[in-house]
């Protein structure tokens, strides 16, 4: 029995390089950054003090009723704006999104860590006597999917995925599989995160997971592969895509954008933090995902890396790649735009897939900024500091996160 093919319909992203889908490709297009000094809080006492915020975020410009949004932290918020642009972008009516056979799938890696800094320090400086009522209906991880489904009136299920770093590329697989078994018809993938604030970022700082080292050039902060590479640089967003069973896109008139064509996943078994040297753990992910989508590991022609700008992330990502692809690997182009949006954690891999399905309908293979001097160890096209044209026909996403979680999808172009 052949599998059932499962089509990209509408997509929606609120990114520091953009607030919406236009906006965000437009600025990766160029090389953007959307690094700079941190707003959201006072960093004067912080090590870091840069970061890839959203600025003047505004719920109500994303379909979002101001008082629901003051029930919402900002991680929600994110989801909910850009669930609203990739339903409209998908042209799905409210009929279609209330049958049983539409569901959503979010991912988020730290939840609402701005209403737990808030809320606690009310707790402490008010001598421990009230929590308020809505701290954890708004911080626990759950709330974005939930509060999209409200929001959608979306009843054929709402899963929340929850895979640190790679929860935003594992929500995209649960829903392709959701899709492949029937249970589906169209399914919404998504991830959000808003983790920038005082508490995660010292911690993050703490463990030298974060950059110190460019507070005072934040643009050059993110330099994935760059052998002066000192860190990631924290970010935040939402992004969404609709995904479909191919003749259900096709009886309703839907554009499609893309082919979903396979995911992949696999777990490290190693460290909580760290992944397993040499690449071979994640390389199973990348194998079985090329496997599930049934392409050869020489039609591959792109690969949007997780490419953090870690010392150990990016060796380990490209000796992955080696693994996988042999020689083929130094034919394809790879490229970080993490370079431009910062780490967006559990957001980070549907903004990558959005990315990755542009670069296939536009024919342009996104820059990796900030890569002066390639590390002795990362030795493949990373398309240094700006973009090039080029026809593809296959894009491969990946996310590895904390405590060894790796998920890679495969977006192929549609042929009908």
């Amino acid at each position: 029995m052949s599998k059932r093919r499962i089509v990209i319909t509408g997509i929606g992203a609120v990114t520091p390089v953009g607030k919406n889908v236009a906006d965000m490709w437009q600025s990766i297009k160029q090389g953007k950054s959307g690094i700079a000094p941190i707003t959201l809080f006072d960093a004067s006492n912080c090590s870091v003090k840069i970061a890839a915020e959203i600025k003047d975020f505004k719920p109500e410009e994303h379909g979002i009723d101001p008082k629901e949004a003051r029930r919402m932290a900002r991680f929600t918020q994110f989801l909910v704006g850009a669930a609203n642009e990739a339903v409209k972008d998908a042209g799905l009516s409210r009929e279609q999104l209330a049958e049983d056979t539409t569901g959503i799938v979010a991912g988020n890696g730290l939840s609402g860590m701005d209403v737990l800094d808030e809320t606690y320090n009310k707790y402490i400086e008010g001598g421990k006597r009230r929590v308020s009522p809505l701290a954890m209906p708004e911080l626990i991880p759950n709330e974005a999917c939930a509060n999209v489904s409200i929001a959608l009136g979306i009843t054929g299920l709402a899963h929340t995925v929850c895979t640190a770093c790679a929860s935003g590329t594992d929500a995209i697989g649960v829903a392709l599989d959701s899709i492949r078994s029937g249970r589906l018809d169209v399914c919404l993938a998504g991830g959000s995160e808003s983790g920038i604030t005082e508490y995660s970022i010292k911690s993050f700082a703490g463990m030298h997971a974060l950059t110190d080292k460019f507070n005072d050039d934040p643009e050059k902060a993110s330099r994935p592969f760059d052998k002066d590479r000192s860190g990631f640089v924290m970010g935040e967003g939402g992004a969404v895509m609709v995904l479909e069973e191919l003749e259900h896109a096709k009886a309703r008139g839907a554009k499609i954008y893309a082919e979903l064509a396979g995911y992949g996943a696999s777990a490290d078994a190693y460290h909580i933090t760290s992944p397993r040297p040499g690449g071979e753990t994640c390389a199973k992910a990348m194998s079985r995902a090329l496997k599930d989508a049934g392409i050869a590991p020489t039609d591959v022609d792109y690969y949007n890396a997780h490419g953090t700008s870690t010392h150990l992330n990016d060796i380990t990502e490209t000796e992955m790649l080696k693994i996988v692809l042999g020689e083929h690997a130094y034919k394809i182009k790879v490229s970080s735009t993490k370079s431009m949006t910062g780490h967006c954690v559990g957001a980070a891999g549907v903004i990558e897939a959005i990315i990755s399905t542009l670069a296939i309908r536009d024919s342009f293979y996104p820059a990796t900024l900030n890569l002066d001097n390639p590390d002795e160890g990362c030795d493949l096209d990373y398309v240094p500091k700006v973009g090039v044209e080029g026809n593809i026909d296959v894009a491969v996403s990946a996310s590895l996160g904390f405590g060894g979680h790796n998920g890679v999808v495969v977006i192929k172009k549609f042929n009908g």
